[in-house]
């Protein structure tokens, strides 16, 4: 990324905030895009998902608000988190998964490089651009909270937030694996992007 580029970025407010992507589905296990389609948890998914509610709880991390997607597969996720940490759940809009268009529900290609870069935007889909902004939007929100706070959503959108970070933007997060995402000292760029040991499995 040159200087007219990172100039262009969105800035995210200098404030750490802990990352949790949604837990696994049957599209994610096929290697499918799923974007907007609202496509639950499976039976590995669940199962991150109270992994990763045990591990945040057991880190003693202080959070205070658990905030998520609307889609079914952050909520249920989120869901869990907030239950064992004992806090309340709040949606944000801009928070849902990108639109695909007419990729949703086909093999994860190598557009997502041309996606990312502007060159290149399915028909029907959400321009990288525009998730950018509505991500850090949403985050900025979410962290003007008393904190920490767990915002909990999808892995393109942790791209775009990625790229907000100052770091490569396409790079798959992992499913249900909590991140500490905090600025340098100074304010700027890159972030620190630190995941979380998991508990032990069940």
């Amino acid at each position: 990324m040159n200087d007219a580029q990172a100039a262009a970025v969105p800035r995210l407010t200098p404030i750490p905030f802990w990352f949790l992507r949604h837990g696994e589905t049957d599209w994610n296990a096929q290697g499918l895009s799923q974007g907007s389609t609202d496509i639950p948890l499976n039976r590995v998914g669940l199962g991150q998902a109270e992994r990763a509610a045990r591990t945040l709880a057991g880190l003693g991390l202080g959070i205070r608000a658990v905030i998520a997607s609307p889609l079914v597969r952050a909520r249920v996720t989120a869901e869990h988190a907030a239950a064992a940490l004992g806090l309340p759940l709040a949606i944000d809009d801009d928070l849902r998964e990108v639109a695909f268009g007419e990729q949703e529900g086909q093999p994860m290609g190598d557009w997502y490089d041309d996606w990312i870069a502007g060159t290149y935007t399915p028909a029907g889909a959400e321009p990288f651009a525009d998730l950018l902004a509505r991500a850090v939007a949403a985050v900025n929100r979410a962290t003007a909270r008393p904190g920490p706070v767990l915002v909990v959503a999808h892995g393109a959108l942790f791209r775009a937030l990625r790229l907000a970070f100052g770091h490569e933007p396409n790079v798959r997060t992992p499913n249900a694996l909590p991140i500490l995402c905090a600025p340098p000292a100074d304010g700027g760029r890159p972030w620190a992007v630190t995941p979380a040991a998991l508990a032990p499995e069940a």
